[in-house]
């Protein structure tokens, strides 16, 4: 009976050794904490793609410092452990403009804390970091792009600086009346040329008939004044749409009074 008793119990006892020996490494699969660098690696790798998407489709014309300046910035979000996200600007080079290219190097250096959840059953992480460098590149009216690249080693990077954004004058309209009203059929272009002659503002005359119509505008921020001056001598601003500012349409142009869209 002993012996019988003895046996049961070295049953038993092996059977627990089992199945401890498979729940024990499952469990410790589970509960065992996430590794820290490969957890930065794959912030790193979001907070690139969410770079991109932000960077995203480019429509307006700009230089690629200035685009480093203003638009490449660090994209924090909660998580379970506590992390740190640097997001520096390395090179910029080009600008998005006609059939040109601007690329932007950008480096991601994360940091993970260790984190040990309270929560039974929660998985915590070790410490960990990682850095990845990006290369994005960026053309007008296409969807931006990024791929990896190797960091080069740049302990302390040069800051963007972003150019002043071109836009009309305050006074553009009052500036535009006083040139048509000084200003002949022969004289228009050169007249309204003198009253705006900064790089940058465009400039587009017409005569119909006896008035005379000048648009000045910038085109990459959709800024545009139309004026027409009559035969008495009357100016006056015209209204349109300012979809047709957009590309593709009629811009910022004379034809915004002589051939409006109906």
């Amino acid at each position: 009976m002993g012996a019988m008793r003895t046996k049961v119990l070295t049953s038993v006892a092996v059977g627990l050794v089992a199945v401890c020996g498979f729940g024990c490494v499952w469990l410790n699969r589970v509960f065992q904490p996430v590794d820290g660098d490969a957890m930065a690696q794959d912030v790193a790798e979001e907070q690139a793609q969410r770079l991109n998407a932000r960077l995203g489709y480019r429509n307006r014309p700009g230089g690629a410092e200035s685009i480093a300046a203003t638009e490449v910035k660090a994209d924090q979000r909660a998580g379970a452990s506590p992390q740190a996200t640097q997001v520096v600007p390395l090179a910029w080079a080009g600008r998005v403009y006609a059939d040109e290219q601007a690329t932007i190097d950008v480096r991601f250096t994360v940091t993970v804390t260790e984190y040990h959840p309270a929560a039974f059953g929660a998985r915590g992480n070790s410490a960990g970091s990682a850095t990845r460098c990006y290369r994005y590149t960026l053309r007008l009216y296409r969807d931006t792009a990024h791929t990896g690249i190797r960091c080069p080693a740049i302990a302390t990077a040069a800051v963007p600086s972003a150019a002043p954004v071109l836009r009309l004058p305050g006074d553009a309209s009052d500036r535009l009346a006083a040139a048509l009203r000084t200003a002949t059929p022969a004289t228009l272009a050169s007249t309204v040329r003198a009253a705006f002659p900064q790089e940058g503002f465009t400039v587009d005359t017409a005569t119909a008939g006896d008035t005379l119509v000048a648009a000045v505008g910038v085109p990459a921020q959709r800024d545009c004044v139309v004026m027409i001056r009559t035969a008495d001598g009357a100016t006056s601003a015209v209204g349109f749409d300012p979809v047709q500012l957009e590309p593709g349409e009629t811009g910022c142009r004379t034809a915004l009074y002589t051939h409006p869209v109906r």
